[in-house]
């Protein structure tokens, strides 16, 4: 039955991919046959490692190297956890890491091996499936312990971050930054927007469905205000992306679209989010980058709500709208969660629920980005209401959540700011408008 079901899968993954997909899995399966060796040569190995598990605990762990965000975050985290002593075993050990993949960024890939003992997959992979298939007690994994890239300990804004350039990489990222036109110290912002594109390409090369996530996109024009205002105020703004749909509309010179211009690479896109002023982002992959560089992140389309990035010191966030798809009337922050979607990752479930997700506005976004910038400079000057908001705020947010498995908390201290603006013109957003007029004398 289980063989049937497998046999079936993978004929209806060919027929819709076609010689492509045919191709691929025919690749696939003269690399198991050519890998089957190196499982016969790994047992011996394994067993020693067993051996001399009393004087020697040898841990094996796997990187996820096909997203950006968990190719960075997860993997910083587990270094900072291992620097508090968070998970690392009290007697002599060993931690071995292998990518699960091809990595999303080879520049990426390269830093980590200079801080962490990363071995070939086909070395490691075929050690690490049979110490777990094996008669025995198979080694603890080396990974973060509680809950991926969420900083639920809030040590990065303990730890000094663990990658580096070197002064060869540093030279070639000034040089490409002077070919953009940005002059040396000059500031600039990171602006990724979220689309379909980069997940479509991933669907197609490992046959997953992404669209599940399409939820999460939104539409690169409506940043268009933003960037101008941001390079109206001196900064340089550099839209990011791997993959992109549409080209960012507009035609300040201050502005650089260098997901389509044609000068990105995979060492830029780390260069860039390691020395960004900040990030204005959309709650996707390459916003790690700056998180595991200390670098401020200006979040706004987020969702799942319940999922912000609450542990990111100097950092904003504000929302998609969920509104109801019968009468059009915005859920507030509390019937988000009451109706159980402020954790959902599954777009269908919105639907189902009766909300539709609606996009920020030009001008919200263009306020975020203006409450972060003025935040970072010392000018932002709060309106009378702003705090009495902020704590009705996080009053009605879950901070105490569960991750999805129910095994491990979401958030720790609570770091980040919800936008002012948002919450300004909409208080009753929170249900929080008698509380104000009573607090400020309306």
């Amino acid at each position: 039955m289980v063989l049937a079901a497998y046999v079936g899968r993978q004929m209806a993954q060919v027929r819709r991919g076609g010689a492509k997909v045919l191709l691929r899995k025919v690749a696939a399966g003269l690399q198991m046959v050519l890998t089957g060796p190196v499982y016969v040569l790994a047992l011996p190995v394994v067993l020693a490692t067993r051996l001399v598990r009393p004087w020697l605990l040898v841990r094996i762990g796997v990187l996820n190297s096909l997203h950006l965000g968990h190719f960075a975050g997860n993997t910083e985290v587990y270094l900072c956890e291992r620097d508090a002593g968070l998970g690392r075993p009290a007697r002599r050990h060993v931690d071995l890491f292998y990518l699960d993949c091809a990595p999303c960024n080879r520049q990426l890939a390269l830093m980590w091996k200079r801080v962490l003992r990363i071995w070939p997959r086909w070395i490691m992979a075929p050690m690490d499936a049979i110490d777990r298939v094996i008669p025995g007690t198979p080694a603890p994994r080396a990974c973060a312990q509680d809950n991926g890239d969420r900083d639920i300990h809030n040590l990065l804004e303990r730890y000094t971050p663990h990658l580096s350039f070197t002064p060869e990489e540093e030279a070639r990222g000034s040089r490409e930054l002077a070919r953009m036109g940005v002059p040396p110290g000059a500031r600039f912002v990171c602006l990724n927007v979220r689309d379909s594109a980069y997940n479509e390409a991933a669907s197609e090369h490992n046959d997953v469905d992404w669209s599940y996530h399409n939820f999460r996109n939104s539409d690169i024009r409506d940043y268009a205000m933003a960037a101008e205002e941001l390079a109206n105020r001196g900064y340089f703004v550099i839209r990011v992306g791997a993959k992109v749909r549409a080209a960012l509309p507009t035609f300040h010179p201050r502005v650089i679209d260098y997901a389509t211009n044609g000068m990105r690479t995979e060492f830029m896109d780390i260069y860039l989010g390691a020395k960004c002023g900040f990030c204005l982002s959309v709650g996707s992959g390459f916003d790690s980058i700056p998180i595991i560089f200390r670098r401020p992140v200006a979040y706004v389309n987020m969702v799942p709500v319940g999922y912000l990035a609450t542990f990111l010191p100097q950092s904003v966030a504000i929302t998609k709208h969920h509104a109801c798809k019968d009468t059009g009337r915005e859920l507030t922050l509390a019937e988000i969660f009451h109706r159980n979607l402020g954790h959902e990752f599954d777009g269908g479930r919105y639907a189902s629920g009766g909300v539709r997700l609606v996009d920020n506005s030009p001008q919200e976004i263009r306020d975020l980005a203006v409450e972060m910038a003025e935040r970072l400079a010392g000018t932002w000057q709060p309106a009378a209401e702003d705090e009495a908001l902020q704590k009705r705020f996080w009053e009605v947010f879950p901070t105490k959540t569960l991750d999805i498995d129910g095994k491990a908390p979401l958030h720790g201290a609570i770091r980040m700011r919800f936008g002012a603006a948002f919450l300004r013109n909409d208080p009753d957003w929170l249900g929080a408008a008698p509380l104000l007029q009573r607090q400020i004398g309306l």
